[in-house]
């Protein structure tokens, strides 16, 4: 991961692990989960960076940026994911993950949030086993929120180095 901006970048809260060693188990297994190879990397990287936008977390914006620069995403696609409805760049299967990701962390005054509607064109691109990695891609973010919009560890830091002592 790139280096933050200024050196004097803090975060509000110390590393969590030394208080919460268990926190690390739990991450360790939702990021295996997420490679199990049901759905491509770049739509896990796509959607959690469209959640990082919704969320309006920068430490989560940067660093699925830089994951997606890393696996040699284009510039374009990757700043077009906050426009992606509009946007050329995305896949129909990448495209129902975006709207999936919004659909979960956007509330919804007129009913669910998820319709079936939603659902059904999902499934139609991915399978059980895509579709539940889908739904953990979205709950990894969803487990880290509180610690991202919370504690604000240090955008652009590897784990373990993104918390100030």
């Amino acid at each position: 991961m790139s280096t933050p901006m200024t050196s004097d970048q803090r975060s509000r809260m110390p590393n969590p692990l030394p208080f919460l060693p268990e926190m690390a188990e739990v991450g360790e297994g939702l990021h295996k989960a997420l490679q199990n190879g049901a759905i491509p990397q770049t739509t896990i990287h796509l959607l959690q960076l469209r959640a990082g936008q919704l969320l309006g977390s920068t430490y989560f914006t940067i660093r699925e940026t830089g994951n997606l620069r890393r696996i040699g995403e284009s510039e374009e696609r990757i700043t077009a994911v906050a426009t992606w409805r509009d946007a050329t760049y995305f896949t129909d299967a990448e495209r129902v993950a975006l709207e999936l990701v919004e659909a979960v962390l956007t509330p919804n005054p007129s009913g669910e949030r998820v319709p079936d509607e939603l659902y059904a064109k999902a499934s139609a691109h991915y399978d059980d086993k895509a579709m539940w990695s889908l739904i953990m891609a979205i709950a990894h973010i969803g487990f880290f929120t509180p610690a991202a919009l919370i504690a604000k560890p240090i955008p652009g830091m590897p784990p373990g180095q993104n918390y100030s002592a």
